[in-house]
């Protein structure tokens, strides 16, 4: 977050400042997420998973479903902003500038903040509900349960997901193919398109990096939900196996939908490290070592074709 706040204030990311402050607003969403979420997980692990020592009255589990439900949602709608935000920019520059200011990005994201809590909050308001998961150390949607619409709220959150991982694909896909396009037509290289081509590079490269995470992420956790309510079955079941049930196929689902969970909390670990990692700075420390290498490979080779000619030479005299 330093880091981003850094980059916005500097003069020549003004064309950047709506994409550096959706990564803040990413990052930001991250940190809460986790600082709310996993003291709990670590607290009922110290208690020998025991749930009910650390939750008597089920408030603290009504609260940890509707914290995963909100950080889950928010960081994809996030980049689906960030993705739809640098299409604009590549493929509409004219009308990007024109219209695209940062109070409008302040808005899309204070929008979602506002809407993401707002759909986490109707199983208090009686559709769907909030539950223990096995193995007992953490609660989410339930699938199915006494309330009415619970299958259909954890479609819903599935359906949102999915569709804010397609819009992302799609957007990031748009922006390549502009990019191509671009790179085909030889424009004019004037220095302030060469720029503009620099920082377009960065930031697809950046999407690009935060897109295969949350697929790689979430997919596997949104998929099962949607196969769950079309199926019919809930996996609160999970929570009276025994040592001779371990090599059921039921067993083994549960097992996978608790890693599919594990997977979408480490996106909130893993996105930050993206925008890092794939910075201006290190790519091109990264492009200098490749070429560095390719050159050292090519002047061996080259030396090693030297050497075998002056032994042909010798061998024919």
């Amino acid at each position: 977050m330093l880091l981003v706040s850094r980059s916005y204030r500097a003069k020549e990311n003004r064309r950047k400042r709506s994409f550096l402050l959706c990564i803040g607003s990413l990052a930001l969403t991250d940190l809460t997420g986790q600082l709310l979420t996993s003291p709990i997980v670590i607290a009922v692990y110290l208690s020998d998973r025991a749930w009910t020592n650390v939750d008597p009255s089920g408030r603290l589990c009504t609260f940890f479903g509707f914290s995963m439900t909100v950080f889950g949602l928010c960081p994809l709608f996030i980049a689906s902003a960030m993705a739809a935000e640098r299409t604009l920019a590549i493929r509409a520059p004219h009308c990007y500038a024109s219209h695209m200011k940062t109070r409008v990005t302040k808005a899309v994201l204070l929008g979602i903040w506002l809407a993401v809590p707002a759909f986490a909050l109707l199983p208090l308001a009686g559709l769907g509900r909030y539950a223990l998961q096995w193995p007992g150390t953490w609660c989410f949607i339930s699938i199915e349960g006494q309330r009415p619409g619970s299958a259909l709220f954890a479609s819903a959150f599935a359906g949102l997901g999915l569709f804010s991982l397609l819009l992302t694909v799609a957007c990031n896909l748009a922006t390549i193919e502009a990019l191509v396009s671009r790179c085909r037509s030889k424009a004019a290289a004037s220095r302030s398109s060469k720029q503009w081509g620099r920082i377009a590079t960065e930031t697809l490269i950046q999407l690009l990096g935060i897109m295969c995470v949350l697929s790689a992420c979430w997919s596997p956790l949104l998929v099962m939900m949607l196969r769950m309510t079309f199926s019919r079955t809930s996996f609160e079941s999970c929570k009276g196996f025994s040592a001779e049930t371990q090599s059921s196929e039921l067993y083994k689902e549960c097992n996978f939908f608790l890693t599919a969970v594990r997977l979408a909390s480490l996106n909130q670990i893993l996105d930050p490290w993206v925008y890092l990692l794939f910075r201006k700075i290190l790519l091109q420390k990264f492009c200098q070592a490749a070429s560095a290498v390719s050159k050292c490979s090519n002047n061996e080779w080259k030396e090693r074709s030297i050497t075998l000619s002056d032994e042909i030479r010798r061998t024919a005299a």
